[in-house]
């Protein structure tokens, strides 16, 4: 099984298996709700591996991730679209895409005695923009 993530807006950022170790997507609604609330929310969470090079150059875009964090909330690349996609047996078994995500948190995390570093990735999708949010899921995976 096999998990990537487009980032697509002022840079564009492409995450593949050898970085992604897990994926949720979460669907929620406030818990006091006794109907389907106008306060829904959609959040997606990817964690992996940054990958280093030793040649100096960045291995991998988790760079541009960290850089996009950074970005204050009044700027309009504070807003990307993101894509996830789960495949298995040359399928997208889901498809899920928040045009209109930023990004709730991200992480980093180092250790001297792995050499590989981690991170944890949570994008959410603009409150005003849910409609907008696409799940996907049962084709080949185009080339």
């Amino acid at each position: 099984m096999g998990i990537r993530l487009n980032i697509t807006g002022a840079d564009t950022i492409n995450l593949g298996k050898a970085n992604i170790t897990s994926y949720k997507f979460i669907a929620d609604n406030p818990n006091d709700s006794n109907a389907r609330s106008a306060d829904a929310i959609n959040t997606i969470v990817v964690k992996g591996k940054i990958l280093t090079a030793l040649d100096g150059n960045p291995a991998d875009d988790t760079m541009k991730i960290a850089k996009w964090s950074a970005v204050e909330a009044e700027d309009a690349d504070s807003y990307r679209s993101v894509t996830v996609e789960l495949i298995a047996a040359s399928k997208i078994v889901r498809k899920v895409n928040l045009p209109n995500a930023f990004i709730l948190s991200y992480a980093e995390d180092f250790s001297d005695s792995e050499g590989v570093g981690t991170f944890e990735l949570v994008v959410r999708q603009r409150k005003d923009k849910l409609n907008s949010v696409t799940v996907e899921g049962g084709y080949e995976v185009t080339p």
